[in-house]
């Protein structure tokens, strides 16, 4: 009988592991998010971006700019004036799981606002609206919560109605100590003397120090977004270039040969002592 149950345990031995498949762990299904798990998919997205906006990536380098900035999944972000929320696409899905997105826009009236369409189309929860006028309401966050600020071609702007330092300081209060603010503007040659961006070109000295007198470290420039072909003399401005295109059919083919403007690319830094 011992012998009997010693041949029987030898099969079951031998039958086991001649088919391990029987015994193996069936792997995990893999988690599938319907937000962007990489910048990069957030950039290619067709859920979330627009076909018209992703032809402008060629100049805007939006992979490069944001990681230049330091951009992470987990940062409570604010972009101050999204325009018409051509990064808002971006940054809003890609934050939604683990971090924050704020756009602080200007009020009704200004041609600087989210494209009200794009957040129609949008969850909910995704995108934090605050207002940016620097007449009434400069609190884009509160105080020390933000990660990381962000704007895109607006510094001119700000100049014009001379709210410009203002708004710097109210960047620098909105983010924690240690946290950074990105900058693109359209960017003035050395020997323009025009500080007012009535033609929509900044001296990057200017910006520079704006950031400084509000309490910001310069921590580095980027050249992602230049363009050496911009020669910054038209007449109408930056607003002669694509997108805008403000000559309409007139030496089209010129300007759109020359791209978007020249852009400088800075990361400023709030002292993480004070």
């Amino acid at each position: 009988m011992k012998k009997l149950y010693f041949v029987l345990a030898l099969a079951c031995i031998a039958g086991c592991q001649s088919n391990p498949e029987k015994t193996a762990a069936v792997p995990a299904a893999p988690v599938v998010s319907k937000y962007p798990m990489t910048l990069e998919d957030a950039v290619s997205s067709s859920t979330y971006r627009q076909e018209a906006s992703k032809a402008r990536d060629q100049y805007r380098h939006p992979v490069e700019t944001l990681t230049f900035f330091g951009l992470k999944p987990d940062m409570n972000v604010v972009e101050v004036v999204p325009g018409n929320g051509w990064y808002t696409e971006i940054l809003a899905p890609y934050l939604k799981p683990h971090g924050h997105y704020t756009a602080s826009y200007s009020p009704e009236g200004d041609h600087h606002k989210v494209d009200k369409t794009w957040i129609d189309t949008a969850p909910t929860d995704m995108i934090t609206r605050t207002i940016f006028d620097p007449a009434n309401e400069m609190d884009i966050a509160p105080e020390g919560s933000a990660d990381l600020v962000l704007t895109f071609r607006n510094v001119h702007n700000w100049i014009e109605k001379g709210a410009d330092q203002a708004a710097f300081n109210a960047f620098f209060k909105a983010l924690k100590p240690g946290g950074t603010l990105g900058v693109v503007e359209h960017r003035a040659s050395k020997k323009m003397k025009d500080t007012k961006g009535k033609m929509g070109y900044v001296r990057e000295d200017y910006v520079i120090n704006l950031a400084k007198k509000a309490g910001f470290k310069l921590e580095a420039k980027s050249e992602i977004n230049a363009n050496p072909k911009d020669k910054k003399n038209y007449k109408e401005g930056v607003w002669t270039l694509p997108p805008t295109l403000k000559l309409g059919d007139k030496d089209r083919e010129k300007y759109l040969a020359i791209g978007e403007s020249d852009r400088m690319t800075l990361k400023f830094v709030k002292p993480a002592k004070m």
